[in-house]
């Protein structure tokens, strides 16, 4: 499995969950996150500023976050019978012989109290880049610095 942003609050998630799930994965990112996404779990990690995407070779599933020309890459990597899944919107490229999924997060109570429960049991890291007060939430949301992960903002003091 190719997983761009894998040092992302997506990323990583998705990383950890398709490792759980016993998936050979290789995240992708900047120079900078690449110890954060072998941490998260990554086999292998391809810096997409200065190694070659395409030695990866092919594989049986991308998870895009970045869209654009890296989709339309990853879509000639995937394996006949492969699947691209984007969250970026619909996908601008579809696998020769694959399927490509738009994937849109829908709330799902079991789901998320499966996932809290992975958090619990230390199965499942989160990935948190602050953690900001109630009265401090417009300008922790409306950051311009680029995030190392999720933000949080607490409503209790």
């Amino acid at each position: 499995m190719l997983a761009h942003g894998a040092a992302g609050a997506v990323g990583t998630m998705v990383t950890q969950l398709a490792r759980e799930a016993g998936a050979r994965v290789i995240g992708t990112g900047r120079a900078a996150d690449r110890q954060k996404a072998l941490d998260f779990g990554a086999h292998e990690f391809v810096d997409l500023e200065n190694d070659t995407l395409e030695d990866v070779g092919e594989v049986d599933l991308v998870f895009d976050v970045i869209g654009g020309d890296i989709q339309q890459r990853s879509a000639r990597m995937i394996r006949p019978g492969g699947t691209l899944v984007t969250v970026t919107g619909p996908a601008e490229a579809n696998p020769r012989d694959g399927l490509a999924i738009d994937f849109v997060v829908e709330a799902d109570r079991a789901q998320l109290l499966e996932m809290v429960q992975r958090v619990r049991d230390g199965r499942l890291r989160t990935n948190i880049d602050e953690v900001a007060g109630f009265d401090d939430a417009i300008s922790a949301l409306n950051a311009t610095r680029r995030r190392a992960g999720k933000t949080v903002i607490s409503v209790r003091p």
